[in-house]
Order: structure tokens, then C-alpha cells, then sequence
């Protein structure tokens, strides 16, 4: 009786091969997800860094019809506060990529900081 009970034990893990087959599948997923993951992080990024920029076009447009401002007046982004919806802290939304908004004139669209790289942070 104990022969068979010592040959369950033996028979009850799994092998060295059968752990590096598992290990394999596991990085080829991985080089097949993480690529696909970065690429829909900075998609999701610039997507949300154009919205940002939407809402301060639209802002500063507003602020100009109510300021009776004509095309070409400066403003600042302290001036868009009132018509853009804050952040918790109180300030204006920031690029969710680490870029920074520069306004410009009334009648041209606002910019961001990070509009030369690939991603192409500008209004289309």
C-alpha cells in the first residue's frame, strides 16, 4: 500500500515542460497586448487633450460674443474660467498628457504645448 501512495505524489505536480509552455503563452500574450495598450493610452490622451481644446475654443468664443470682442482681441485662459467647467481644485482642465494650453486670438483656435509631436494635439 505504500508504493501506490508514493507513485499518486510523484504524478500530482506538474512538470518543468508543462510550466514553461505556460510561462511562453503567458509573454506572448503579453507582446501582443502591452503595444495595444500604449497605443490606446495615447489615443485616449489626445482625444481627451482636442475635447479640452473644444471647450476652450467654445469658451473663448462665447467670452467674445458677450465681451463684444472682434475677431483678433487677445484673452487669457484666467479670462474662460466662467464659461469652462473647472476641475475640483478650481482650475481649468489640464493636457491629459503633460502638455500645456496656450490661448490665442479670438478667431483662431487654442493650442497645445505638445501640437508638434506625433499625436498631433491640435483642433481638426
Amino acid at each position: 500500500m505504500k508504493t501506490n501512495s508514493i507513485s499518486k505524489n510523484r504524478n500530482a505536480g506538474f512538470t518543468l515542460v508543462e510550466i514553461m509552455i505556460v510561462v511562453a503563452i503567458i509573454g506572448l500574450l503579453a507582446a501582443i497586448a502591452i503595444p495595444n495598450f500604449v497605443r490606446a493610452r495615447t489615443a485616449s490622451q489626445m482625444n481627451a487633450c482636442i475635447n479640452n481644446l473644444r471647450q476652450f475654443d467654445g469658451a473663448m468664443q462665447q467670452w467674445a460674443l458677450e465681451n463684444k470682442q472682434a475677431s483678433g482681441a487677445s484673452y487669457t485662459l484666467a479670462n474662460l474660467q466662467p464659461y469652462i467647467k473647472l476641475t475640483s481644485a478650481g482650475a481649468l482642465p489640464a493636457c491629459p498628457a503633460g502638455g500645456t494650453y496656450s490661448p490665442s486670438a479670438t478667431g483662431a483656435s487654442p493650442t497645445c504645448s505638445l501640437s508638434a509631436t506625433p499625436n498631433f494635439h491640435v483642433l481638426p
